[in-house]
């Protein structure tokens, strides 16, 4: 997955001779939270053994507790080729799933079942395409986003917001950004300074930065700090863009650069302090346009 650049794979099953799950991000996150103990008693040799469908199961065991017994794994959310956008998109995010694998209607001599992964990006770069042809017919799409219910926001901006604005400080314990990431199951969270102005953001799928050499098997995750893990990711993938924008901005500005290829989210900052203020999702913006 590190190789390839990718924070998510379907898994397919020979046995059944179909795609059965996806191994994410998060699934990562939670093996080193699971195995941090004992990576250095194991060794990475015997970590090598053990399968993908051993940790899935692990996986339920880890959530069901007591209850595992009792406890079913989900039936893999899919979607059809034949189904439309709209419903595509709502299976996204009414699952809190970063993509579903598309199935085809109707088997072919090849037997397999998966066409491709529809993804928030693939969806939004869509509905910008649309959108541009025709913009006059859409106002709202001039209205600034301080002005419509979009987007995750600080307290101090006086606005609602379903879930709360979390930010980090590079001091922090990298293992607390991760549980804040996986207990509210989000995708990143703003890096801020003493002063609350934006230095960097941590997404879930930076942590693949620590499969690169093997990393993940000489450090002590508890005590790795934010700091540390975005010096990793520098040295893996070098320094990125903060990609920001006003609550002045309008709509169509955030989409425009939501719809370019790698921008997943952009903090709303104020202008001299790059103070932040809020942060708008992928998942927000699609969510708002065909929730």
């Amino acid at each position: 997955m590190h190789d390839e650049g990718l924070a998510l794979v379907p898994l397919w099953d020979d046995g059944q001779g179909t795609v059965t799950g996806m191994l994410t991000a998060s699934d990562f996150v939670l093996i080193l939270r699971k195995l941090q103990r004992n990576i250095r008693v194991l060794g990475h040799e015997e970590l090598e053994m053990h399968s993908v469908s051993a940790w899935k199961e692990a996986k339920l065991q880890y959530y069901g507790g007591a209850d595992v017994a009792g406890m079913q794994r989900r039936p893999l959310v899919h979607v059809k080729d034949s189904d439309n956008l709209r419903d595509v998109a709502l299976t996204i995010i009414q699952n809190e799933i970063s993509s579903v694998p598309i199935f085809k209607s109707s088997m072919d001599i090849s037997g397999i079942p998966l066409l491709n992964l529809a993804t928030l990006p693939g969806i939004l770069k869509f509905l910008c395409s649309k959108l541009q042809e025709q913009p006059e017919g859409y106002p709202i799409l001039r209205n600034q986003i301080s002005s419509i219910p979009i987007g995750t926001w600080s307290q101090h901006t006086g606005r609602a917001s379903t879930r709360q604005l979390r930010t980090s400080g590079l001091s922090a314990p990298l293992i607390t950004c991760l549980d804040f990431l996986l207990e509210d199951r989000i995708s990143s969270i703003p890096i801020v300074d003493d002063n609350g102005s934006l230095l960097d953001v941590y997404s879930l799928s930076d942590i693949m930065a620590l499969a690169e050499n093997d990393v993940y098997a000489c450090i002590e995750l508890e005590q790795l700090t934010v700091e540390n893990a975005l010096e990793l990711q520098y040295q893996v993938n070098g320094r990125r863009q903060c990609h920001t924008c006003l609550s002045t901005s309008t709509l169509l500005e955030v989409l425009d650069q939501l719809s370019v290829p790698g921008v997943r989210r952009l903090v709303v900052i104020e202008p001299m302090t790059r103070f932040v203020q809020g942060i708008i999702s992928l998942r927000d913006t699609i969510t708002f346009l065909v929730g």
